[in-house]
């Protein structure tokens, strides 16, 4: 099956109203053959998504509760985001699962009030160096696989992304060969539990101090179908340039 990559950018705890900038610019370069993902801020997800109205860039959340509505201050609804013109959220991204504690069961739920809301899940799995170091990667990404994607996972309502962790804004990516076998795995996981039409469908993404100069190496692996981008992705010249590369 051709799967159409799909470069998603997790501007995490940055950018401000000036960074509409940044947008209009992944607009104006032209639509390329991959889908484009931009999530902002929560501050700018509504604006952001008005701004990119009927252009290619489509907009994201980067977290959401599991709840639809209620006394959960600080949080935000998957549904608040639909409103907001989002269309999809990640959720269960290292970075929650670290500062927040996020389980995997958490992350289950947040990813069936996504698709309650009608957007796309982008569920994050990854391991830790120590993980890593200890011959346990694959252990470690699959178990949390089985446990944050529901049960009603397709390939219209859900997206993997793999992020080890110790290669998050560090500079470091593992070697081709290490991408590889991850994402063989997960697809191969994915196959086993929802059979090989789903598993062929849904979209493997990369993220990890992906950047202009490895993207091309890292986003041709067989089942690599994109990247989700941290830090590249808040300049439109360093994002083009991987989006260019899927």
């Amino acid at each position: 099956m051709t799967r159409r990559p799909l470069v998603a950018g997790n501007w995490k705890m940055n950018g401000h109203r000036a960074a509409s900038a940044e947008l209009d610019a992944l607009i104006a370069a032209g639509r390329p053959d991959a889908d484009v993902l931009l999530c902002p801020p929560f501050t700018l997800v509504a604006s952001f998504a008005e701004r990119a109205s009927g252009s290619h860039v489509a907009i994201g959340g980067q977290d959401c509760h599991a709840a639809a509505s209620g006394a959960h201050t600080g949080d935000i609804s998957a549904e608040m985001l639909a409103d907001a013109g989002a269309s999809a959220v990640i959720v269960g991204h290292s970075e929650r699962r670290a500062d927040h504690g996020e389980d995997d069961s958490t992350v289950r739920a947040k990813a069936e009030a996504a698709w309650r809301a009608g957007l796309t899940a982008i569920v994050c799995v990854g391991e830790t160096e120590a993980e890593r170091d200890a011959g346990r990667t694959l252990a470690v990404v699959g178990a949390q696989l089985a446990g944050s994607v529901p049960d009603a996972a397709s390939a219209a309502n859900l997206v993997v992304a793999y992020e080890p962790v110790w290669a998050i804004g560090t500079g470091r990516t593992p070697v081709t060969s290490e991408i590889a076998e991850v994402h063989d795995a997960l697809r191969a996981s994915l196959a086993s539990r929802f059979g090989a039409d789903v598993a062929d469908g849904v979209r493997l993404l990369y993220g990890g101090s992906v950047k202009p100069a490895n993207a091309a190496e890292i986003l041709a692996l067989e089942n690599v179908d994109g990247g989700l981008v941290g830090g590249a992705s808040l300049k439109a010249s360093d994002f083009l340039g991987i989006i260019a590369a899927a």
